[in-house]
């Protein structure tokens, strides 16, 4: 789950980091009172969307010489003109797409004396298995394309989950940021604490670009990321009131009330699939025939009829979906409850495309038999190779 930028920092102010001071807004009316709340004279108006490259992004309802969805104000008159023409249209951003998200609500934060941007983030190094800091010199910019032509400027530094964050690794984290006097020294005190928050809070990314080292001397967390592990959240009750759902898709939402791992692909083919590999090697071949799957959709190993259905209707609601290829290999999953699962959906939503059917494991024949016996203009397949050639030929043909 992912909050705003605003909400991350409050989580983080409380947990000791260095933050700006800012308020919320979600009505044009409100920009006036929250700027005069602020000492000024410098202000920052920040779009609050789930996606990166705000500042650089664009407003579809504005003129493409407009600025971007991160502004400088130098006075109040100029945070309300700013609001006004934000709030409520439509950013693109590399991140959003061409449809973009509609700013719904901003922040207004005090500004900042910056000296150095850097660039910091933690998150799960699997290839270590171990938490990690990620850190670089080159904060405020793209950081895969920084990855990508400048490598060596990326420093990731795994964190000994019994010892905590030590005073080497601060030192080489440091070393890394080209850090010294009151930055280092604070660097000492908001590096644990960011890992502490990672932490206790079941984060699964926690970034922070920039990290910035002001012209006196001292760190700040100018903007902030913030993912959370979805399994960990009945946890956190508190987090989990942050909740956007405007941010999120409506197909996931519904996805999420029936516990199915669900999410939204930019393809036309909508996919059914038990086993998280499966459903991985099913989008793979997909594309490999030279179309693209529209969602990634596993129903689990123990789905219901009932989850089956819902996931069905779910598919069927998107307006992209051009053909559905069903996947299953029952193990704890039966083929005959995927079946009737399908058959219920279909007569209850219609099927207005091609829809390729491959089943395999326990119960394969009686879930075959039913299907076809239903009536369904339904194509079987032999398998999964034999399933991706059926319906990207359906959909071109």
């Amino acid at each position: 789950m992912n909050i705003h930028e605003y909400q991350g920092k409050a989580l983080l102010k409380s947990f000791g980091a260095p933050v700006a001071e800012g308020v919320a807004v979600f009505k044009a009316s409100e920009a006036e009172a929250a700027a005069k709340a602020l000492p000024g004279p410098l202000y920052v108006v920040k779009s609050q969307i789930h996606a990166g490259g705000r500042g650089k992004g664009k407003f579809k309802e504005l003129s493409p010489d407009a600025k971007g969805g991160v502004r400088l104000a130098k006075s109040v008159a100029d945070v309300v003109a700013n609001t006004n023409e934000m709030l409520g249209n439509t950013l693109v951003t590399k991140q959003t797409g061409p449809a973009g998200k509609q700013v719904n609500r901003l922040y207004i934060e005090d500004g900042a004396d910056i000296e150095r941007e850097l660039y910091l983030s933690i998150l799960v190094d699997r290839s270590v298995g171990r938490i990690a800091f990620v850190v670089s010199t080159e904060g405020g910019m793209d950081i895969e394309g920084v990855a990508h032509d400048t490598p060596e400027k990326i420093i990731t530094r795994a964190i000994d989950p019994l010892a905590g964050v030590t005073t080497v690794d601060v030192d080489i984290l440091v070393q890394a940021l080209g850090l010294d006097g009151q930055a280092a020294e604070d660097a000492g005190t908001l590096f644990p604490l960011l890992y502490k928050a990672f932490v206790e809070k079941d984060m699964s990314l926690l970034e922070v670009n920039p990290l910035i080292v002001m012209k006196n001397g001292r760190l700040r967390v100018l903007d902030a990321k913030v993912s959370f592990d979805n399994n960990a959240l009945f946890r956190h009750p508190d987090v989990m009131e942050l909740r956007d759902t405007t941010e999120e898709d409506e197909k996931e939402i519904e996805a999420s009330k029936y516990d199915l791992a669900y999410v939204a692909l930019d393809g036309n083919i909508g996919c059914m699939v038990n086993g998280a590999g499966l459903a991985m090697a099913t989008m793979d071949i997909i594309k490999l025939y030279g179309a693209e799957p529209a969602n990634f959709l596993d129903v689990g190993g123990g789905a219901s009829k009932e989850k089956v259905t819902a996931a069905f209707k779910i598919i069927t609601r998107d307006p992209a979906v051009e053909g559905i290829l069903i996947n299953i290999f029952g193990g704890i999953m039966k083929c005959d409850v995927i079946a009737e699962g399908v058959i219920a959906a279909v007569k209850e939503v219609g099927l207005k495309v091609p829809l390729v059917v491959r089943l395999e494991g326990t119960n394969a024949e009686l879930g075959k038999k039913i299907i076809n016996d239903s009536g369904l203009n339904v194509v079987s397949a032999d398998d999964l190779d034999d399933a991706a050639k059926k319906i990207v030929k359906a959909v071109k043909g």
